[in-house]
């Protein structure tokens, strides 16, 4: 027996040895092909996309780096799936994890580039507002674009600065080149900026219909995207709803009954399916889906060096690990003992996410308030002005009236500006000044214009309160995108905190329960034919006799407490997939906002999956 044994393990070895050659060279052959095919038509678009990410490689840098990772990814996986199946089992997945890792890696740097243009085009809006406020103070392109240029952030403010410079010593104000620039993605900029050079040669009585109708075409091109965007994405949101969350969750229950039908399933094979295949898969739609948004409006990024986000890294992990050892000895002592690591996880990750990003949403919470306030507040100066009280006193004015964070500003600012004898700009963003610290591009360009109205005198009056207006409609505007978008990403987020967790802790208690009644089954049937069926005090998903093929591929039965932490581990997958693409879908993906979303959802899904198990369980 020893020696047969040593004779097949030898004949497996040696198929192994010849599928890993084979997978090899396969790939070796792609990858030299590869390297042979860098300039065709695709690069074009990853040498843009890398350009756009200011990344100084070559394009066929990325060609060979997926070519090489998809060489170690599938080499692995055929290792890894063959040891715990077969080998052509792993063949075929090693292969296909090769190819799916060698695409992913050429594809990355574009859709990096299509995020980061979608988060991009929200300013557009704002950036077209700010031209239109300038050119009614002086009808100036060449001016107006220097002034939108450098009271913005992101790649469009940078990109019009390009253009700007690149225009110094010509004719014209480089408005054209940046529309032409950005028109692929955003068309309704391109309308924006031809009505725009028409109203700078416009007479006075005309050009502020042009105007007008420059900043109502972005508008209107934005909602229109977004309509059509929500239109298309409600049906592969529900396919991704239905094969990603309901149908793997549903089979659950249904392993007992293929135990039972003679077609069990190892531990290997479903922890393959629920761990790996099923998230990859959901990660892979969510970005397809992310990457086809046309456009997103983020919140204002605070990064680690802002003087009120101070390092909690250390603290995270130390109360994330408490919070961890709490629950998973709480869990293991009501629940079950395999649950323990199920509930130490999820709480712990969250509580750790939660603690991490607190500061930098509290600071995103207060630029928040203060843009809720800012179109009163430029009410409130413009009409002042517009009645020839110089600005320096209109916004001290304004802070007195005013209340919340955003009173709180303009008040500072005046009382700097009294103290200091300084200037607009500088009692708001100077060193030390109320707003330095605030990463707004809307309060920033605010800033920017009343400057221009301390200058100016009386006749800006009129162009502050149009602010106040374009400010008020910026927020109509991403109110009424998250509108639209509710539907989908409510959908998104209920299913990744509650419902997905809850029919998981439910199918596995009824597989537990469908379980306990087939060993039973089992062990009634042995009693009255004399044959002996093999049991486990813990449950077993498919009782499979010795001998088995399931048992000849070195994969045994699956044990209940094995399949309830598989399953809470997906759900718990589940979390963190679909909150991300919700928030994604909505605000972009900022990573402080998907952290605290996250953070809120991974401790919710693990206590709706836990009391779903408890409470289905006493049905049984």
């Amino acid at each position: 027996m020893t020696r047969d044994t040593t004779r097949r393990t030898g004949r497996h070895w040696e198929e192994l040895t010849r599928v890993v050659n084979a997978v090899r060279a396969a790939v070796g052959a792609a990858e030299e092909s590869g390297r042979d095919h860098t300039a065709m038509a695709g690069s074009a678009e990853l040498r843009r996309a890398m350009g756009f990410l200011g990344w100084h490689r070559d394009a066929s840098w990325i060609v060979a780096a997926g070519y090489r990772a998809g060489v170690v990814v599938g080499l692995l996986a055929v290792v890894v799936t063959a040891v715990l199946s077969r080998p052509l089992v792993g063949l075929v997945v090693g292969t296909a994890l090769g190819l799916a890792t060698t695409h992913a890696v050429h594809r990355a740097p574009v859709w990096l580039a299509t995020l980061r243009r979608t988060r991009a085009l929200g300013a557009a809006p704002g950036l077209v507002g700010r031209l239109v406020l300038c050119m009614r103070l002086d009808p100036s392109t060449e001016r107006a674009v220097r002034f939108a240029a450098r009271t913005g952030q992101g790649p469009l403010a940078r990109a019009l600065a390009r253009h700007e410079r690149r225009s110094v010593n010509a004719p014209t104000s480089g408005l054209r080149s940046f529309a032409h620039e950005w028109r692929e993605w955003f068309p309704a900029i391109e309308r924006a900026s031809t009505l725009l050079r028409t109203a700078a040669a416009a007479p006075p009585e005309r050009r502020g219909r042009s105007l007008d109708r420059a900043l109502e075409a972005t508008l209107t091109g934005t909602t229109e995207r977004l309509a059509a965007f929500v239109g298309a994405v409600e049906g592969p949101v529900s396919a991704l709803y239905a094969f990603g969350v309901l149908l793997p969750l549903a089979f659950v229950a249904l392993l007992p009954a293929a135990a039972a039908s003679g077609v069990p399933l190892p531990a290997s094979v479903v922890a393959g399916l629920y761990l790996v295949v099923l998230p990859v898969a959901l990660v892979a739609a969510g970005a397809w889906l992310l990457a086809r948004r046309p456009v997103a409006f983020p919140p204002p990024r605070v990064g680690g060096d802002h003087p009120a986000v101070p390092d909690r890294r250390v603290r995270a992990v130390v109360v994330g690990g408490l919070a961890a050892t709490g629950v998973g000895i709480v869990t293991g002592t009501i629940v079950a003992r395999w649950a323990a690591p199920v509930g130490a996880a999820g709480v712990g990750v969250g509580v750790a996410l939660l603690v991490a990003v607190r500061p930098r949403r509290i600071v995103l919470a207060r630029v928040k308030a203060t843009e809720s306030g800012l179109p009163d507040a430029m009410t409130v100066v413009g009409g002042a002005v517009a009645e020839g009280v110089a600005v320096e006193r209109a916004i001290a004015s304004a802070g007195d009236r005013l209340t919340g964070a955003t009173g709180d500003l303009f008040a500072r600012a005046g009382r700097r500006s009294d103290t200091l004898r300084v200037d607009v700009r500088e009692a708001f963003i100077g060193e030390g000044g109320p707003a330095a610290t605030v990463p707004s591009p809307r309060v920033h360009g605010a800033v920017a214009l009343l400057a221009i109205a301390a200058r100016e005198g009386r006749p800006a009056g009129d162009v502050v309160l149009e602010l106040a207006d374009q400010l008020e409609r910026l927020r109509e505007l991403e109110r009424d995108a998250r509108r639209q978008l509710a539907t989908v990403t409510g959908t998104l987020s209920n299913t990744a905190a509650v419902f997905a967790p809850l029919v998981g802790g439910a199918t596995v208690a009824l597989a537990t329960g469908i379980d306990a009644a087939g060993v039973d089954g089992l062990r009634s049937l042995s009693t009255g034919v004399g044959a002996a069926a093999p049991a486990d005090g813990n449950g077993l998903v498919g009782v499979t006799p010795r001998g088995s093929p399931g048992d000849e591929a070195g994969s045994g039965p699956l044990p209940i407490p094995v399949l309830g932490q598989i399953v809470g581990a997906y759900t718990l997958q589940l979390a963190v997939i679909l909150t991300a693409l919700s928030t994604g879908l909505e605000r972009g993906f900022d990573a402080t906002l998907v952290a605290y979303r996250v953070g809120i959802a991974l401790p919710t899904a693990t206590v709706t999956y836990l009391v779903a198990f408890v409470a289905a369980g006493l049905l049984w």
